[in-house]
């Protein structure tokens, strides 16, 4: 059904090859070229000022501050992104968004294992956890999508998303300390439009999108949009001999308008979107030596699984990452669907608008992968499905009067996350787990399978509100209020079964040396209950002041929060053996932001200008913590002392005429763990005997097979994970009028690339996770007129190599795996419209 729906469409859309969409496909200093509608009202178009005069230059229109307002009136840092950018640069989800906005980072080893930031917050790097909250809160039509799987689907008929930095709690329904991303698709109309694409590229890439609106009454209309991505694997694993890695996306969304009269409009909405990719593997990237025993290291362990095996000879197929050869062995997926439904309703009521948001939305994750990152049996299966759902409802007003404007909201969520968790030990685990004989018995580990069951239900409410009021014509004082209660509850069992079926205790503990005790050294049974709730009240307060019709600058203090987190991947150990119930919760995030900014047009408003310096505190960090072992406990939550962000942004953009147009996009992000002071070691510090717990021996040196190791490590001072210091985008394009085959148009030339210096890909910084800078470069040429736009592109056109994650492989052997970014793409693509 799935390659059905795909082949009919990207046959549909084939058949538009002659007609194409007139897309000026541009990036601004907020990365938007025009004036964009943001909530459509039936007719296709946005609110606009009386001095919006294109000539002067472009006027983006946003709704960050819940109501339609030109982007350089919004006294906050905002990035603002057009959907043909989106379609012209090729970033066709949020987890390509940081191509083009530089403060924005994703790291994704699979959709669950997604991290959306901002500025080097949102949420801890690693291993996700259910039991925290997302600190960038990702919106859909005013809908808050709680899970971040949603940022590796395509975007569906978008026609703009706003990157919101720095908390937002007092305009948005749920909480977000970091930021949001709000995105806007293009609404039903009363007038009839429909529009095609289609993109064919080497990797064998496949991407069609269709969409078409319009009226089915006088007072209804509809509209309808499907969307369709496929391409080849980036790495070839020798043994299943396939490509692995591949996209595979569809998806459908449908919108129904009713507009009685020109003060009531009612939106229904639904979509639908799967994916079945043959994903998520990894290459060998290098090995680090670990405090392990020599013979406990890597290297010494593939000689002995060969030694202990006859004619055997394991090699991984190439140590070199850019080779994309991998060899794992374990089946791999990552059928990932999402979906939901929406009714909005939006009523003008005097000088206000009263609007409700009623949702429900699903999320179904079905995977398998291999957690060994190797082609040795030694956790033969890892699998975590989920699924997902919840309901939100959000009722807001919205005021503008002569000097006084406010929104005021009330909002609440509800959810429950059911997992069934299974993950296998192999063949080789007794060897590469074990010593002593105990790693000759291959029956110890092979089979020992831990069945894990878990849930969690998750409610929240608040109430928020903001207020702008002019004390003058050109100073505005806007506070803004948040009081948030939050519960969370959990269940989560691990059962241990041996190879034979047997269910295991590990309680009272096993004697030292015997096959038990080797078994609940990986898997260790436990049932906990974790419950926890939280009231929060937050508030931020903003000035600002329009110095010149065209220079608006604007200081912001933010006292917020992220709330408490359970957790719910088990607990660890006392040393009773028995789960550390006081690790059960963690405690919220206390959040204090300062930021200053000036946002400047000239030029008569063809060149565009912005600064931001921002400071911002963390206590109490919410920070996942690792224990280096395959499965006793994968990770947990834990709170970081204090950590902070501070930095400058700069936006600029230039339209000296409808020839030529020109952007760049400037970062600098000093991200740091102030104070953390229990935190897990990197892999060159652990793997060894620990030092005695009352603190008379000193850990050895660090990658020093055989040395003691610390119990814990203070990285105070140390970088925040997956942040650079330094990020930068830029683009541009000219064109020149021309006539091809008849049709008048624009040949055009465009470019866009990306620079992001080194950072770490560990939660305590590793000198083996190191990632080195690069720079990506991105061409596009084509013809455009009225109705069609034709361009081939070439994606990262120098061929650069570079790494997109690195990953620690457990048992503290030194395995560092990873995945190279994206080699160099090229294809073609064709767009019409009506």
């Amino acid at each position: 059904m799935h390659s059905f729906v795909r082949s009919g469409l990207l046959a549909a859309t084939s058949l538009g090859a002659l007609w194409a969409a007139p897309a000026f496909a541009q990036t601004t200093s907020t990365i938007a070229p025009v004036a964009a509608g943001a909530e459509g009202d039936g007719t296709g178009q946005a609110a606009q000022t009386e001095d919006d005069n294109p000539s002067r230059g472009d006027v983006i229109i946003v709704t960050a501050r819940r109501r339609q307002e030109t982007a350089q009136a919004v006294p906050l840092a905002i990035s603002v992104i057009r959907g043909d950018s989106i379609e012209s640069t090729g970033n066709f989800n949020v987890t390509k968004l940081p191509q083009l906005a530089p403060t924005l980072q994703v790291y994704t080893s699979n959709p669950r294992n997604t991290s959306v930031n901002i500025r080097g917050l949102g949420v801890p790097f690693g291993l996700t956890s259910d039991g925290f909250e997302q600190g960038v809160g990702i919106y859909v039509d005013d809908v808050y999508n709680s899970r971040v799987a949603a940022a590796t689907f395509d975007f569906l008929d978008v026609q703009q998303v706003e990157v919101l930095r720095g908390p937002q709690g007092s305009l948005y329904g749920k909480n977000t300390t970091a930021g949001a991303i709000n995105i806007t698709t293009n609404q039903p109309t009363f007038e009839f439009e429909g529009r095609a694409e289609l993109t064919l590229g080497n990797l064998d890439y496949k991407q069609a999108k269709a969409a078409i609106s319009g009226p089915l009454s006088e007072t209804v209309a509809a509209r309808l949009a499907i969307s369709s991505t496929s391409r080849r694997g980036t790495i070839y694993n020798v043994t299943t001999k396939r490509w692995i890695n591949e996209q595979d996306n569809i998806g459908l969304r449908g919108q129904l308008l009713f507009k009685p009269n020109d003060d009531l409009s009612i939106t229904l909405s639904g979509d639908y979107s799967r994916q079945d990719a043959y994903c998520c593997g990894t290459s060998f990237v290098r090995v680090g030596p670990t405090q392990r025993a020599l013979s406990r290291q890597y290297d010494a362990l593939v000689a002995a699984v060969n030694a202990a095996t006859p004619g055997r000879n394991y090699a991984v197929p190439s140590r070199n990452v850019y080779d994309r050869l991998t060899d794992i062995d374990a089946p791999l997926q990552a059928g990932n669907i999402i979906g939901g439904a929406s009714a909005r309703v939006k009523w003008n009521v005097g000088a206000g608008t009263f609007t409700s948001i009623s949702a429900w939305r699903f999320w179904d994750w079905k995977p398998q992968n291999d957690r060994d990152f190797s082609g040795l049996s030694i956790v033969s299966a890892s699998n975590n499905p989920s699924q997902q759902d919840q309901y939100s409802q959000e009722f807001r007003y919205n005021y503008e009067g002569d000097k006084l404007d406010f929104v005021v909201g009330l909002f609440g969520f509800k959810q429950r996350i059911d997992t069934q968790g299974l993950e296998r030990q192999g063949s080789d685990a007794s060897r590469w787990s074990l010593t002593g004989a105990q790693a000759a018995d291959p029956s110890i580990l092979s089979g020992l399978t831990a069945n894990n069951t878990q849930y969690l239900k998750s409610d929240s409410a608040a109430l928020y509100g903001q207020a702008s009021y002019k004390l003058t014509d050109a100073l505005t004082i806007q506070p803004g209020l948040r009081l948030n209660y939050d519960k969370k509850e959990g269940f989560y069992q691990r059962v241990v079964t041996t190879g034979a079926g047997t269910v295991i205790s590990c309680s009272p503990a096993p004697a030292a040396g015997t096959a038990l005790a080797a078994q609940c050294g990986v898997y260790q049974p436990q049932t906990t209950s974790p419950t926890a709730s939280k009231w929060n009240f937050s508030y931020d307060i903003n000035l600002n002041y329009k110095v010149v019709p065209d220079v608006l600058a604007y200081a912001t203090y933010a006292k917020s929060f992220k709330t408490l987190g359970i957790n719910q991947n088990g607990l660890p150990l006392t040393t009773a053996n028995v789960p550390d119930l006081t690790a059960s919760t963690v405690k919220p995030e206390s959040v204090n932001h300062f930021e200053v900014g000036i946002k400047t047009q000239f030029w008569d408003r063809r060149a565009t200008f912005n600064l931001s310096a921002f400071l911002t505190e963390i206590r109490d960090f919410q920070a996942t913590v690792n224990g280096g072992q395959f499965g006793t406990v994968r990770g947990y939550l834990a709170n970081a002392e204090k950590v902070r962000s501070a930095g400058i942004e700069a936006d600029f953009k230039i339209r000296p005429s409808d020839r030529f147009t020109a952007y760049a996009n400037a970062a600098y992000t000093d991200a740091k763990y102030v104070k953390f002071s229990n935190a897990p070691c990197p892999p060159e510090l652990s793997g060894g005997t620990f030092v005695a717990a009352d603190g008379s021996q000193a850990p050895g040196p660090a990658g020093v097979p055989g040395s003691l190791s610390p119990r814990s490590c203070d990285i105070s001072g140390q970088q925040l994970p997956g942040v650079s210091k330094f990020a930068f985008s830029y683009g541009a394009e000219l064109n020149q009028p021309a006539n091809l085959l008849g049709k008048e148009g624009q040949v055009y030339l465009g470019v866009d690339g990306n620079y992001r210096s080194d950072w770490n890909s560990n939660a305590s910084p590793s000198i083996y996770t190191k990632v080195e800078g690069y720079a990506l470069t991105n061409f596009r040429a084509g013809f455009r007129g009225d109705g069609f736009d034709v361009f081939g592109w070439v994606r990262n056109a120098f061929d650069v190599e570079y790494i997109d994650l690195l990953q620690v492989a457990p048992g503290n052997t030194g395995l560092i795996a990873g995945t190279a970014g994206d080699q160099r793409t090229w294809g073609g693509t064709i767009k019409f419209s009506f």
